[in-house]
């Protein structure tokens, strides 16, 4: 495949190769990979139309459809940027990303006018809003906004393989999010380099029927979609996850491969009609974004009884970049069930000290990634830019280690390991080890000053409904699956775990109370 394909290249090499082949099913609508080349040049023209400068900022707040790749692409072909907002946000939290970016339409839906209203009174420069789903009496619909404009190739526009054509904005767990730029480049590059070295990876193809479950303003909802998109399959859209959605749409679309969180498996299992679907097409499940316990991991591999991917990266890498492959989930290869991965072709993965030397094997430091997917840079943030992408490499914030085979595990964030006595203690492999246990639920660990040891450990656990756990209870359930300078030396039960909009945990908010008054958290 060219190396320097652009996404107006793929919608329309696509449209030559497959025509009338369904490309996406968003609910009643099905769309064709023509029709879909000629809706995205409408998309481009009006937006054209509108006024926008090469480069302005497009932002869409909605649930996901089938309009919102006609709307990337769109994007895409008139060289203005697609920024993705987390519509669970606050409209504080999203006006602010509308003036960072510099948004200048917003696309949204019927579940969010009251939020678009907020946020174009608070942004002066949203000069229009454009309904993707449900009407309004006052801003224009989808269709009818783009309906009147040639569906032909937009001409007079240039823009190249490392041309930023998509914006999507961190969660914020410590400060303002901050807007990574993605070039076209991102959705080609390393799969590119995977099929050079003969690596089929998932074997994507025409006759899949791929699932997407995870929203377009994150990275990993958004790869897969085009990644779907580029291999020809047949892309089924949902406007959000739902357990039992997404178990119906397995089986009514006999769908082949899909990928999701590890929270999104466990609540597919937890769904009634989980043990009365058919599952007999499902080849294949990619999941990523946070870790997954053991417990949870068996369950699905039993209840699917598909391959797993398990992938590893960030928005800043361009989404994945190490992969453990479905051999290493069998049991035959156990002890590599708790690796993240080894590094796809054409990736590079060092360990480094807090000097910036190289490690060796099996000696815990920061993860730092090299791939040719990973981001331009953030958005009017030249100093975060630098402090996480230098000469090439991102340097993730993860602890973690390879093994002598090349193995990546990922031990915690950095900032979140606990020096008890000297030893460094990462929360990860706590947290795993409380969550065998059947009462619990959920759970989170912490470091809190500790006069003699420098810090403690303790635990925040949330048990499952109709369920009752003691403290001391844990503690010896823990005694044969950790250390002792491990187990917590506290135990909290809580009713629920503080997370922000992305459903992502906010540990600082749990150590706010211990370290108040101290410069840093750490003792």
């Amino acid at each position: 495949m060219n190396e320097k394909l652009t996404l107006p290249d793929i919608s329309k090499i696509n449209a030559e190769l497959y025509g009338d082949r369904t490309a996406f099913i968003f609910e009643e609508r099905i769309t064709t990979f023509s029709a879909f080349e000629q809706h995205s040049n409408q998309v481009a023209h009006a937006l054209i139309a509108e006024g926008l400068k090469p480069q302005s900022r497009v932002g869409i707040l909605d649930k996901d459809s089938d309009y919102a790749y006609q709307l990337l692409f769109g994007c895409a072909k008139s060289n203005t940027v697609l920024v993705g907002i987390n519509w669970r946000l606050t409209a504080d939290e999203i006006s602010y990303i509308a003036k960072d970016s510099g948004i200048e339409i917003l696309f949204t839906g019927q579940d969010f006018f009251h939020l678009a209203e907020k946020v174009a009174a608070e942004v002066p420069q949203i000069k229009k809003i454009v309904v993707l789903r449900g009407s309004h009496p006052v801003w224009p619909g989808f269709a009818d906004w783009k309906n009147n404009y040639p569906s032909d190739v937009v001409t007079n526009v240039s823009y190249n393989e490392e041309t930023p054509v998509v914006q999507l904005y961190t969660s914020g767990t410590t400060g303002h999010p901050k807007g990574v730029q993605l070039a076209h480049y991102t959705f080609f590059r390393l799969m590119n380099e995977m099929k050079k070295a003969g690596d089929h990876w998932m074997n994507l193809n025409p006759d899949d029927n791929i699932l997407v479950c995870v929203p377009i303003f994150h990275i990993g909802g958004m790869w897969w979609a085009v990644q779907s998109f580029i291999a020809g399959s047949k892309t089924i859209i949902l406007e959000s996850f739902v357990g039992w959605k997404v178990l119906e749409a397995i089986q009514t679309y006999k769908i082949t491969k899909t990928a999701m969180v590890p929270a999104m498996i466990q609540l597919c299992l937890n769904e009634p009609i989980c043990s009365n679907t058919d599952f007999s097409s499902l080849k294949a499940i990619l999941y990523g974004g946070s870790p997954i316990t053991p417990v949870l991991l068996k369950q699905a591999i039993q209840t699917f009884q598909c391959q797993f991917y398990q992938i590893y990266g960030m928005t800043e890498t361009g989404n994945m970049a190490v992969c453990l492959r479905p051999q290493d989930h069998s049991p035959e290869g156990a002890k590599k069930k708790n690796a993240a991965g080894k590094p796809l072709p054409s990736v590079q993965i060092k360990i480094i000290d807090q000097q910036g030397n190289i490690l060796p094997p099996e000696q815990v430091g920061e993860i730092c990634i090299h791939s040719p997917a990973r981001m331009i840079g953030y958005w009017n943030n030249e100093k975060a830019t630098q402090e996480i992408l230098r000469n090439g490499w991102i340097y993730t914030g993860d602890a973690g280690y390879l093994d002598e085979e090349g193995y990546v595990y990922v031990c915690d964030r950095i900032k979140d390991m606990i020096i008890c006595a000297g030893e460094n203690i990462f929360p990860a492999e706590i947290e795993a080890a409380i969550a065998e246990h059947p009462a619990v639920a959920e759970c989170a660990v912490i470091g809190i000053p500790d006069d003699l040891w420098g810090e403690a450990v303790k635990a925040f656990v949330v048990l499952k409904p109709h369920h009752e756990l003691k403290a001391r209870d844990l503690i010896s359930f823990l005694r044969s699956k950790i250390a002792d300078y491990k187990i917590p030396k506290q135990i909290s039960f809580e009713k629920a775990l503080p997370r922000n909009a992305s459903g992502k945990l906010l540990k600082r908010q749990l150590k706010e109370p211990y370290w108040q008054g101290r410069e840093r958290m750490v003792n």
